[in-house]
């Protein structure tokens, strides 16, 4: 495992690269969605837990290749988003899904992290010098 493990009960919003050992509790079938792009992906979520809680993780086209209900997994380097204010564990082009040989009987299903809505932060991003806010149309020098 790379770095340290994050229990699934302390993640939170907008964390980055963190580590976690979860066991797969439920896993969805795909849906079919556009992007805002107009490619057509699919994505599957599942149900992690360990003693601690669960959390939903969304796992895009081949990566629901990867787990099956009952594994206990390692993913390296994740991070959490909000989907409609709900936090998702995801694992992106630098990160990585392993399944793992420790074994993970005990899951508390009582703590479900994906279940309380958080209100979405919005980022203030500067382009060339230029300040712009969530919506780009609140244009400041």
């Amino acid at each position: 495992m790379e770095g340290e493990i994050t229990k699934i009960k302390d993640l939170k919003p907008e964390d980055k690269r963190v580590n976690v050992l979860a066991k797969v509790v439920h896993k969805s079938e795909p849906k079919e969605i556009t992007t805002r792009y107009g490619e057509i992906k699919h994505v599957t979520e599942a149900v992690l837990g360990d003693e601690t809680g669960v959390v939903t993780m969304s796992l895009w086209d081949d990566q629901a290749n990867q787990v099956e209900e009952g594994d206990t997994i390692v993913v390296n380097n994740g991070y959490v988003s909000l989907v409609r204010g709900h936090m998702r564990l995801n694992v992106g082009k630098y990160g990585e899904i392993k399944t793992s040989d420790e074994p993970m009987d005990e899951v508390n299903e009582e703590l479900d992290m994906s279940a309380a809505e958080h209100e979405m932060q919005y980022r203030k991003r500067s382009y060339g010098g230029r300040r712009y806010n969530n919506n780009y149309n609140n244009y400041r020098r």
